[in-house]
């Protein structure tokens, strides 16, 4: 538990009234003034926009050595000289920023912060229709053909989804839960698989918590060791197996071993030894200059290096090399969040720096805030001040306290991986890949009496089976030859059915019936019915369940989840429906079992559980009492927790703010 993730409130609270002005809240609970957090967003705005400028100015002009160095730095060419970006009025949109602004704007038109697929997909059609690449524009592509993150990110469906994307779109996600890693991570899951999976997702959420974390450490945590500090914690939310971790692991490390601190250089030189150059002797895959991995670790360097300071965390990204905007951006953005608006401008003394933002230069469709403006769109004041009605819904939905003046945030468990990251969460219930990882086998066989030609997809079944839409362990891919199963050309039954079948050499937990489809074509591509059964203690037993989301022959890649009224133990499942189409044939990309979700209890203060923190849950804690400074032991300091938690309520009716 790190008590010390404590924000003191800059007015007069009810921390105040009990133990005088500047003390630190008793017990680990995160206190947070909401004035001060909305300079805080302000800040990580502005100062992104800086680095994301700057670094634009290097984008893509050293992808292998010689890369630049300290002495590149004022350069001049192209007739301009390399400097320090800080006189657009109005600030620039442009995708290290727009993206973000395009889920604010989501979240603030759907009045919560945790975005559904459909609102993402129909937010995506209607507004981000240029500017982007690789695997956003992938995605994009889907989501016209009606396709819903996560299954944008499907590997047979964006074989892009190991760029960099989702690590530019998705890290302000922390900046809604700040103090809370793992809310960040559940409100950023199904953004950051809307483009990324494997350790690219890792890199993302990594990113998302880094800024969760720093949100409540604020500036006094701007040294060498806080930042080393946040780092390093932030590794306990990613799966230690992954690429993205061994990527932090090299660069912390050596910065550590690093007798010069200024040398930043040797430490991007190791890491395109390692990751680029030496790639496939060390067990890696460099891809190109714009993958997640390069450029993940080129954040963690100029973060390090910089040791706080936001102007050398900017000059170090944009000398970094590769996709330089994008790492220079996010670290600045996270140094921005960490300074406020205040302490960015500080940086940057007599600088004429823009309140102004031009979303319609890459945006379409957006709201114009400034209708007198005809050359900017939003104020980075305004737009940080609509973000905190869903810093409220968050801190709620983690059980937590909202008022006018603040937050009050339950003291946050300490991290584990199984519990606080949603996606590995998911993928650990899947049993074609935890019977291998138990080393048992799998098998997949399909109804067809004849085999399906070649073409788009494959004809073994042993695809649908390989477990690859949920790999967990963010390890390099052995093979970059994304395919799913079809049956075109082999003839169904006599009254048009296909069955497939995922058989196990030993039992499982089924929970849910997971089938993801492969593409669609015009002649077919899909089931236009569905049922589904389990090898019950060696009986093919059908299953009852829940309605599920409809079949659609015009939107491909579906993820069809087939929840059982109750979880059953069974050795094989198996789909069978009619196939769909003039050719009649189905195209899978996974049919999997998935055992129950695992979850784990909030901190909660509301002892009763009647949705109110109030006095009578201060009665029902003789009889109910609850661990609620998870130390462990349950005792009057949890009582002491809760009056604390109770007089905030109490503080709030009095002035007429209840909420």
């Amino acid at each position: 538990m790190r008590a010390s993730l404590t924000i003191l409130c800059a007015s007069l609270t009810v921390t105040d009234l009990n133990a005088g002005a500047g003390a630190v809240p008793p017990q680990g609970a995160i206190e947070i003034n909401r004035d001060a957090y909305s300079d805080q967003i302000e800040g990580f705005w502005l100062a992104q926009c800086i680095a994301n400028w700057t670094g634009l100015q290097t984008e893509g002009r050293r992808n292998e050595p010689p890369f630049y160095t300290d002495a590149d730095w004022p350069m001049t060419f192209d007739g301009r000289t390399l400097r320090f970006i800080t006189d657009q009025d109005p600030w620039n949109a442009d995708d290290d920023t727009d993206i973000e602004y395009v889920y604010a704007h989501l979240m603030h038109q759907h009045q919560r912060p945790d975005l559904t697929p459909t609102q993402i997909r129909d937010g995506w059609v209607e507004h981000i229709n240029s500017f982007i690449w690789v695997s956003n524009a992938r995605a994009r592509e889907l989501m016209g053909r009606g396709v819903s993150p996560p299954s944008t990110s499907i590997p047979a469906a964006n074989t892009l989804y190991l760029r960099i994307d989702a690590q530019l779109t998705t890290e302000f996600f922390g900046v809604f839960a700040p103090g809370m890693p793992r809310a960040a991570l559940e409100l950023a899951n199904t953004p950051i698989l809307a483009t990324a999976r494997g350790h690219a997702a890792h890199a993302s959420q990594y990113f998302v918590v880094l800024h969760a974390l720093a949100a409540t450490r604020g500036s006094d945590a701007l040294s060498p060791a806080g930042i080393e500090q946040l780092v390093e914690d932030a590794l306990a939310y990613i799966p230690e197996s992954s690429k993205a971790a061994d990527i932090v692991h090299l660069v912390l490390d050596d910065y550590r071993v690093n007798p010069d601190k200024s040398d930043w250089e040797r430490t991007r030189d190791l890491l395109a030894q390692v990751f680029m150059i030496d790639d496939a002797a060390n067990g890696y895959d460099y891809i190109t200059w714009t993958e997640s991995s390069i450029n993940f670790g080129s954040a963690i360097i100029c973060l390090l290096y910089g040791q706080g300071d936001l102007k050398e965390t900017i000059r170090i990204g944009t000398l970094t090399g590769w996709d330089s905007d994008n790492p220079t951006a996010t670290m600045g953005g996270l140094i921005g969040l960490m300074l406020g608006a205040d302490g960015v401008r500080a940086q940057f003394p007599g600088e004429p720096l823009s309140n102004r933002y031009w979303i319609a230069r890459t945006r379409d469709a957006m709201t114009d805030y400034l209708p007198s403006d005809p050359q900017a769109e939003d104020l980075l004041t305004a737009l940080s001040q609509r973000m905190l009605d869903r810093v409220d819904d968050t801190v709620r939905m983690q059980a937590g306290i909202a008022n006018s003046t603040g937050w009050l945030i339950p003291p946050q468990p300490d991290p584990e991986l199984l519990y606080d990251n949603p996606w590995y969460n998911e993928c650990v219930r899947s049993a074609n890949n935890g019977v291998r990882a138990s080393g048992g086998l799998v098998t997949g066989s399909h109804s067809l009496s004849t085999t399906p030609i070649a073409g788009a997809g494959v004809a073994s079944p042993s695809w649908f089976v390989n477990g690859r839409e949920h790999e967990l362990g963010g390890i390099e891919p052995l093979s970059r030859t994304y395919r799913y199963f079809w049956t075109q050309g082999a003839a169904p039954d006599a009254m048009g059915r296909v069955t497939l079948t995922a058989t196990y050499s030993m039992p499982v937990e089924v929970h849910t019936i997971r089938f993801i489809e492969g593409d669609h074509f015009p002649d077919g591509g899909w089931f236009d019915s569905l049922s589904a059964e389990a090898r019950i203690n060696g009986l093919w037993t059908p299953l009852s369940m829940t309605p599920y989301e409809p079949l659609d022959a015009g939107v491909p890649f579906q993820t069809i989840d087939l929840v059982l009224s109750a979880p059953v133990t069974a050795t094989a499942i198996r789909i069978t429906g009619v196939a769909g189409g003039s050719a009649q044939y189905i195209t899978a990309c996974e049919l999997d079992a998935l055992s129950s979700p695992i979850t784990r209890e909030l901190v909660t203060w509301d002892i009763n559980h009647d949705g109110v923190v109030d006095v009578e849950d201060l009665h029902d804690f003789a009889d109910h009492p609850a661990d609620l400074d998870d130390d462990g032991d349950t005792d009057g300091a949890d009582y002491a927790e809760l009056e604390r938690a109770v007089r905030w309520r109490e503080l709030d009716v009095i002035r007429g703010n209840r909420r």
